[in-house]
């Protein structure tokens, strides 16, 4: 059964901080709203129910909607009718945040029927490492078999602690993965090291592309790196017509930021401290301007309040009006969703909260747009989790 809800947009009220990508001066409040979005309402309908922690969404040809969820689950949505999708996910190890992240769906889908997920490996009852597995669904989408292991070894923490592990195709058909520390103080700062980091590979091959910034690195994961110096990735999206790569990212309990990628730049966490510490420190700042003067500033930054920012994706299609090309963003604690609006540069001009997501549907996970354009949200409070889908109000 679907329930619709329509309610009417709120500027953002909670204390956050804005700051441009070359520059670490901030300011101790939310963008100003500057004009009025032509549309003023959202219209949110359930799609389905029955989830547990949906993690991702994909979007298959024949309109059929593919689910993640964490303890190792696949469901195939048809309408409001879902479904399991049998799959051997004996190996993953589900634990704290880790089990069955992220999903994109193959380009080639419509003949190769392929797509692709992040999950916790584990041998027996050992926790082995993060990997990407490519897999085949059926015809008939009932079952989904693995093709083959696609890139093994990111660094994987027991207790399933920043796993990461958000994957999405850049503009020019590349896999871009957002990955996780572990909690590992080493890891981010190690560009040998896959944990903490933005991936860019072949998505048939797990192969660095000719064009990373690494390539000509010895070491074959460094040559997979994107960027680097990152904490816990959770969202990874493409500005549409840009090809600009937006990440949304979890801080130290403070400091959850919204970053423009630039390929080979650092983003500043070190809970090493130089490698001086050998515990996970983190009082060390989310971005840390002293210790790497060239670090990127995020484009946003919830400063002193912790919102566990998660997914991005942005609004397309001219049925969205003003808001057309902003950046969603959903949170896990905040319980809510923010729309950023971007200049050309990336930086972030106005934030408004749509007040229907304001603790109304609990945690929020997944944020994809649909092929019509339509957002689709998951919730992730483990019992009962919801698929919903968001739309342009009356």
């Amino acid at each position: 059964m679907r329930t619709t809800a329509v309610v009417a947009f709120a500027s953002l009220s909670l204390l956050v901080t804005a700051c441009s990508g070359a520059s670490s001066e901030t300011v101790q409040s939310a963008p100003p709203v500057t004009s009025k979005p032509a549309v003023s309402k959202l219209k949110v309908e359930q799609v389905t129910a029955g989830l547990e922690h949906g993690w991702d969404v994909g979007f298959l040809p024949d309109g059929k909607i593919l689910v993640t969820q964490r303890p190792g689950k696949l469901a195939l949505v048809d309408g409001g009718t879902k479904r399991d999708v049998t799959a051997d996910f004996s190996d993953v190890h589900v634990r704290g945040e880790g089990g069955l992240m992220g999903m994109v769906i193959s380009k080639d889908f419509a003949t190769s029927r392929e797509f692709i997920t992040c999950q916790t490996h584990k041998e027996g009852d050992t926790p082995v490492d993060i990997r990407l597995v490519t897999w085949r669904l059926s015809d008939d989408g009932a079952s989904a078999t693995k093709v083959k292991d696609l890139l093994t070894g990111l660094p994987l923490n027991p207790s399933g602690r920043h796993s990461g592990c958000r994957p999405a195709f850049g503009a020019d058909g590349a896999l871009l993965v957002g990955t996780g520390d572990t909690a590992r103080p080493q890891h981010p700062q190690d560009r040998t090291s896959l944990g903490g980091k933005v991936l860019r590979v072949d998505a048939k091959t797990g192969n660095p592309l000719p064009d990373n910034p690494f390539i000509t690195s010895a070491n074959p994961n460094e040559q997979r790196l994107f960027t680097y110096g990152h904490r816990n990735v959770q969202g990874v999206t493409v500005r549409p017509g840009s090809g600009q790569v937006f990440t949304a990212e979890h801080g130290p309990t403070i400091d959850d930021e919204v970053n423009l990628e630039r390929a080979g730049a650092n983003y500043g966490w070190d809970p090493s401290k130089g490698g001086t510490e050998t515990s996970y420190d983190e009082s060390v700042p989310m971005t840390d301007k002293q210790r790497f003067p060239d670090a990127v500033s995020p484009l946003w930054t919830t400063g002193e309040i912790t919102e566990a920012i998660c997914g991005a994706e942005f609004l397309t299609g001219s049925q969205w009006g003003a808001l057309e090309g902003s950046l969603a963003v959903t949170a896990l604690k905040g319980q809510k969703l923010l729309l950023f609006r971007l200049d050309d540069t990336g930086k972030v001009t106005e934030v408004t909260l749509p007040p229907e997501f304001d603790d109304k549907f609990g945690r929020l996970r997944a944020v994809r747009s649909g092929p019509d354009g339509s957002l689709y949200i998951t919730t992730s409070e483990g019992e009962d989790d919801k698929l919903l889908r968001v739309t342009p109000g009356a």
